[in-house]
């Protein structure tokens, strides 16, 4: 996947089943690359590998050829080239006139998958000469992980096996020990705030209702486990990704009819997804995409209001999933969006909270997350392209906790001002 592309440097980001030495040269422009490597499992590697050019500047506005060399072996990119093209080739943007945009791709949805539609019309432009798109902006929801289909959630744990992604350590929420057993019922066990707690001002305290930290009325496969939302992104992105599970051979093993059916639908619809992602590879491969979170990419409601995030921040298990969804976030979107300048700080505390058991503990890691800030970014092409962060930059309204929060605080909306 090409991810931010400047005239000082690429950033490119694929995973590999073993550790790798990997180099990336583009066609005909003196360069060299760094690496820059995540172990995630016993065979799931995340690697970013950045490209400078040695003397000038890369050009912009025109196609770029590159090929990958691993382990000093070139590798056979044809799978992710566009019609009569030898190689991948990307645009480092600069006056901007086609751009891709998306947002919101749920992957058991019933409609069809938008970047496949895009990476069709990329690959008519290849082949007519021309460069098509040169940015793909996406703006939110690139994953849901508070609505995950029933066999998404069995193949996640299939993927999880077969990889060896490394798990976090046993958070305490009491889930049934058969995965079979969660589907569609883990809204039941995900923390609310019991309505003894709640504010007598409000209604819900006289009906006695309690109220869920994690509001979205699809949360029944909620997410929870940072080795889920690891699988969830590799599912979502990646068509080798589903040849290491067995979809077909997924299947609802409860009694509820309702259930079934629906697992049934979403089986389906998840089987036409994972035809077009050889597709929307390789588009990620011929086009700089850039991302951003807005709230289900970590949970429905995300930072809504103050006393939202009161409600996680105080419940160990709930701030345990919010982090784990932050966490997936800054691996697979973030650290691509500014080619590891700042994002990249983080990843030496990052591999310290992997246990010498290969457990993740991320007590310290979350402190450091959270003091992060700085996942809004800005490319200076023309016009400029300014990416806000409106989730963990959000003014509070102090006068009510319960009502929603601006979505950028004075500090933000002053460096917007400014930029």
């Amino acid at each position: 996947m090409v991810r931010r592309a400047e005239q000082t440097s690429v950033c490119i980001q694929f995973a590999t089943s073993k550790p790798v030495n990997c180099r990336i040269e583009l066609l005909n422009y003196e360069c060299y690359s760094d690496q820059h490597s995540v172990s995630l499992g016993e065979h799931l590697y995340l690697h970013f590998v950045i490209i400078k050019p040695v003397n000038h500047k890369f050009p912009t506005d025109s196609l770029l050829s590159y090929e990958l060399i691993v382990d000093d072996t070139p590798i056979d990119l044809s799978p992710w080239c566009y019609s009569n093209q030898a190689t991948p080739a990307f645009v480092i943007p600069n006056k901007l006139s086609d751009i891709l945009h998306g947002s919101c791709r749920n992957a058991h949805h019933p409609a069809k998958d938008s970047l496949v539609c895009a990476s069709h019309w990329q690959n008519t432009q290849r082949g007519n000469n021309n460069q098509g798109a040169q940015l793909l902006l996406l703006s939110g929801d690139q994953v849901y992980a508070d609505d995950v289909a029933g066999p998404m959630l069995l193949a996640i744990h299939q993927l999880i096996e077969a990889l060896g992604i490394y798990k976090e350590q046993p958070l305490t929420v009491e889930l049934p020990n058969d995965i079979n057993e969660q589907l569609y019922n883990r809204h039941l066990f995900l923390p609310k705030t019991p309505w003894q707690k709640r504010s007598k001002l409000g209604v819900s305290y006289w009906l006695k209702k309690d109220e869920p930290h994690f509001s979205s009325v699809k949360a029944h496969n909620h997410l929870i486990h940072f080795e889920e939302y690891i699988a969830l992104y590799l599912l979502n992105f990646s068509a080798a990704a589903w040849q290491c599970v067995d979809i077909q051979s997924i299947t609802y093993a409860g009694q509820n009819e309702q259930n079934k059916t629906i697992f049934n639908a979403e089986k389906s619809a998840l089987i036409d997804y994972t035809k077009g992602l050889s597709d929307v590879e390789r588009l990620f491969a011929n086009v700089s995409t850039l991302m951003i979170f807005d709230d289900h990419d970590v949970t429905d409601d995300w930072n809504l209001t103050a006393g939202w995030e009161q409600a996680i921040s105080q419940n160990p298990v709930s701030k345990r999933i919010v982090s784990n969804g932050l966490i997936s976030y800054w691996l697979f979107q973030g650290m691509g969006n500014d080619a590891l300048t700042k994002t990249g700080t983080l990843i030496a505390a990052f591999k310290h909270s992997l246990a010498s058991s290969n457990i993740w503990q991320f007590k310290t890691f979350d402190k450091t997350l959270t003091e992060f800030s700085h996942w809004h970014y800005e490319l200076t092409t023309v016009p400029k392209v300014v990416v806000l962060d409106t989730r963990t930059h959000r003014w509070r309204n102090e006068q009510n906790f319960n009502e929603p929060s601006g979505l950028l605080d004075w500090e933000r909306l002053t460096d917007l001002e400014q930029s």
